[in-house]
């Protein structure tokens, strides 16, 4: 069993495998440690260059995903190949320091369960940035995470933790959100977030909603509760208005005067139903794809040491 496992989910960042495997190998002198890196289905040469890296790098695990199904996908994936006693995950674009693991796993072993890494100034596009507020502030509700911790992607769990969380039949995981349904045993340390000085960042707003929505539909019923209240607002003002109109056609004052009012209400009850519809048809899709089975992850190719003892 290693001291340490490091996963970062890989896709399309070929520019920086090896500069990102010479860091790591010069940050954790002295640590028994493994690098798994998962190429998450890149259009580009990335996996090459986890393959070429490997064979002058002996603690390199390659896994090869033959389809692209997300970062938490990817990192799953390195999880079940882990076998360090505490597990670090960063991402593959340089942002995360690697010189900064040692000060995490010096943290955690105070008796931590998990340790993440807090920024004090994000690097990153403002969209991100109001991004991560907004989910910070979500999932403090559907994940009821602290006010004080940052859901940083860069953060070490121990290894009790990892069990836990492989044990969980999540078709659509979402890795903080399985870490705060485990322990609540958390802390975090102020890191620098580095500016990427190699390739482009492969997020974009539609990835970072479709994390969004990992996270509120697979931990939390609160949009099902919202669209209760909404039913209920909806019926209540639909209550009102009949006692009104009612009572306009018994002072007969009743006219065909209203239809703007017909036609509004119709829309917006209608809208309602529909989306009501569309959040309870979300729930029951994802029921029905975890129950049927459908793989996390379908790995294509594997390279390094480790190679052996898992297949």
């Amino acid at each position: 069993m290693k001291a340490l496992s490091i996963v970062i989910p890989v896709y399309n960042s070929h520019e920086c495998v090896a500069e990102l495997s010479r860091q790591l190998a010069d940050a954790l002198q002295g640590i028994d440690y493994e690098q798994i890196m998962v190429n998450d289905c890149s259009k580009d040469t990335s996996w090459q260059e986890i393959q070429a890296v490997s064979k002058t790098n002996s603690h390199i695990i390659g896994i090869n995903l033959r389809k692209n199904g997300g970062q938490d996908n990817a990192i799953l994936t390195g999880l079940h190949f882990a076998s360090g006693n505490y597990v670090v995950i960063m991402d593959d674009d340089l942002q995360h320091s690697p010189y900064d693991i040692p000060a995490l796993y010096a943290e955690v072993q105070k008796g931590w369960d998990v340790c993440y890494a807090n920024f004090t100034h994000k690097k990153q596009k403002l969209w991100k940035n109001m991004g991560s507020w907004f989910n910070g502030k979500i999932s403090e509700i559907a994940i009821q995470k602290p006010q004080n911790i940052y859901l940083s992607p860069f953060k070490i769990i121990a290894r009790p933790v990892v069990q836990e969380i492989l044990k969980f039949n999540n078709l659509f995981p979402y890795i903080d959100g399985l870490i705060f349904q485990v322990t609540k045993d958390i802390t975090q340390i102020t890191v620098e977030h580095h500016k990427r000085e190699l390739g482009k960042s492969n997020y974009n707003l539609i990835k970072s909603i479709k994390v969004f929505l990992r996270m509120l539909f697979g931990f939390s019923t609160a949009p099902l509760q919202i669209a209760a209240y909404l039913g209920f607002t909806s019926a209540a003002i639909g209550l009102i208005l009949a006692l009104w109109y009612f009572i306009e056609f018994i002072r007969g004052k009743a006219d065909v005067v209203g239809w703007t009012t017909l036609v509004i209400l119709i829309l917006i009850l209608g809208g309602g139903i529909f989306v009501s519809l569309g959040i309870i048809g979300e729930y029951i899709g994802r029921m029905y794809l975890t129950i049927n089975n459908s793989p996390k992850f379908i790995i294509k190719d594997t390279i390094g040491y480790h190679d052996a003892k898992k297949e």
